[in-house]
């Protein structure tokens, strides 16, 4: 009887302690903000997230990836606080999103220059934005059309989920990419491949190739992008040119949440949007906020 006591006591305390341990995790669940989405946001966000945790050491922020549109369903179906999407929201999301109660509430964090590149050994230096369009939608698949060498053009890009995706779909090509486009899971990969292919063209957020020196990361080559033939073609290294628009392929990065953010969601995206937290976006390779989103964010209360 002493031992089947005293066997009933620790099987009680037992259970006690895992529950205290399950109660502490769900709270800690609970009190964790989730963010998902855009791959071109991914490092960024990261970053931005681990600065503030170590300046709030209560908070806990969780950022993953898996491309814009897995961010924006992940928010539909309030599987996330926020979603990082380098697109904005389409029509048909938005609706989908007030169909299931989500009012969808837009903040830009940062500015991104998409950027072409090649090969280091490639000798084209600019395309233009139509040149650009007819590479990705198979038009153009010989380098030797746009003053490179005769050899047959390898296209590396994104899956449909990616934000970058669909920008530059429906902002340059303005219609389908080519069916022999190889379909990368991210940026990195896509920079992998364009280091071991000399007749490789791809296309990636400008913080993955590009420090705040303005320095392009060796073992590939940045094209200087012109609007048009009589345009001048400039490079998205160059701040003065992505902040005033010279360079063309330039987009903001976004978050959006449920409704107007309030508690640590609200202090986590004003960190982002202050002078530290732009100094940090800077550092990662990307650009401030330009003026036209800053008076956007303004207006959203920011």
């Amino acid at each position: 009887m002493r031992i089947s006591s005293i066997f009933i006591r620790m099987l009680v305390i037992s259970i006690a302690i895992g529950g205290l341990v399950l109660m502490g995790s769900q709270a800690q669940s609970q009190n964790m903000i989730q963010v998902k989405g855009s791959d071109s946001e991914l490092n960024l966000v990261q970053r931005l997230a681990e600065v503030y945790m170590q300046k709030h050491p209560g908070a806990n922020i969780a950022v993953t990836g898996g491309g814009s549109g897995t961010g924006i369903a992940a928010l539909i179906n309030k599987q996330t606080d926020i979603a990082n999407s380098s697109r904005e929201m389409q029509p048909k999301e938005e609706e989908t999103a007030k169909g299931a109660g989500i009012q969808p509430f837009r903040i830009v964090i940062a500015t991104d220059a998409i950027s072409i590149i090649t090969h280091p050994s490639n000798r084209v230096s600019k395309l233009t934005l139509e040149q650009i369009g007819k590479i990705f939608k198979g038009e153009i698949t010989n380098w030797k059309e746009v003053g490179g060498k005769d050899s047959k053009i390898s296209l590396y890009g994104r899956q449909s989920n990616s934000g970058t995706f669909v920008f530059l779909r429906d902002s340059v090509l303005k219609g389908d990419y080519s069916p022999n486009m190889k379909a990368m899971n991210g940026n990195a990969q896509i920079v992998e491949s364009i280091k071991r292919d000399t007749e490789g063209i791809g296309y990636v957020a400008v913080g993955y190739v590009v420090n705040e020196k303005e320095e392009v990361m060796a073992g590939i080559k940045i094209t200087d992008v012109a609007k048009d033939a009589k345009s001048i073609a400039f490079t998205p290294t160059k701040m003065e040119n992505v902040m005033s628009l010279k360079y063309p392929i330039t987009r903001p990065l976004n978050h959006y949440t449920n409704g107007k953010p309030t508690g640590g969601v609200l202090d986590f995206l004003r960190f982002e949007t202050s002078d530290e937290g732009q100094k940090i976006v800077r550092k990662e390779g990307f650009f401030p906020v330009q003026k036209d989103w800053l008076e956007f964010n303004r207006k959203q209360g920011l």
